[in-house]
């Protein structure tokens, strides 16, 4: 019997395998946001993606599998792209509005499926939604790693971290929920510096601010923050509907 985390295809090259579930997903992305998950069928999934109805069952077993590995794949994009962007950052107060930016960046390519995430997780099977709870878990993690070490570096005063991170999370987050209005009223980059404002700034020590302060002059207020490449994973989940306004 296999676990809740297998997605098994009955086809055997891992390259084809990768290049037809991304072509699938991203029509499951699509009608799920648009249709609902319960409403839409394999069938319609297949005509978005091109494709027969029967070559969606080499790939996947039924539409249960389609949205567990698309939720999936979103937060296995968080838990893969968010560390290597830290690495080589010593100082935690950066590696926090790095961890900040990145994450943010990743929601603005992943704008469909982060709102798919909100509102069809509950639609999984009970097993799968705790995988997808606890990868959420591990992702949040990351941040709270960061929140703590600012404290034991002075550069921060003592805070719930847990309960801040969370913060910090639903603040990513907020860029697809919300994109309809943040979207039109603000740039990424600048969304993300707002966000430093209001989730970072207040609880940073003098040590702590000079920092930021520094942070925004040498990034010209985090618009000339450069992300390193994304994973092959990642580069293939993203929707092709990012600039779709959408009202929720």
């Amino acid at each position: 019997m296999s676990s809740a985390g297998d997605v098994q295809a009955l086809v055997t090259d891992a390259r084809l395998v990768e290049e037809r579930r991304g072509q699938i997903v991203r029509a499951a992305v699509k009608l799920f946001s648009e249709k609902g998950y319960y409403t839409t069928t394999i069938q319609q999934i297949a005509r978005e993606a091109g494709v027969s109805t029967g070559l969606i069952y080499q790939y996947f077993r039924d539409k249960d599998d389609i949205l567990f590995l698309t939720l999936k794949l979103v937060l296995d994009t968080y838990e893969n792209d968010i560390p290597p962007q830290l690495e080589g950052i010593d100082n935690p107060v950066e590696r926090l509005c790095m961890a900040i930016w990145t994450y943010c960046r990743i929601v603005d390519g992943l704008l469909d499926a982060t709102v798919l995430a909100y509102r069809s997780t509950k639609s999984l099977r009970a097993d799968r939604r705790t995988l997808v709870k606890d990868a959420e878990i591990r992702t949040n993690s990351l941040i709270e790693a960061c929140l703590n070490d600012s404290i034991k570096a002075g550069l921060m005063a003592k805070v719930n971290t847990y309960m801040l991170s969370y913060q910090m999370v639903t603040f990513a987050h907020s860029w697809a929920l919300k994109n309809w209005s943040l979207g039109e009223r603000y740039a990424l980059p600048e969304y993300v510096s707002e966000g430093i404002k209001l989730l970072v700034e207040p609880f940073l020590t003098a040590k702590g601010q000079r920092v930021v302060e520094a942070m925004r002059k040498r990034t010209r207020s985090f618009g000339a923050l450069e992300a390193r490449p994304a994973t092959r994973k990642a580069a293939g989940m993203k929707t092709e509907t990012k600039t779709r306004k959408r009202k929720t």
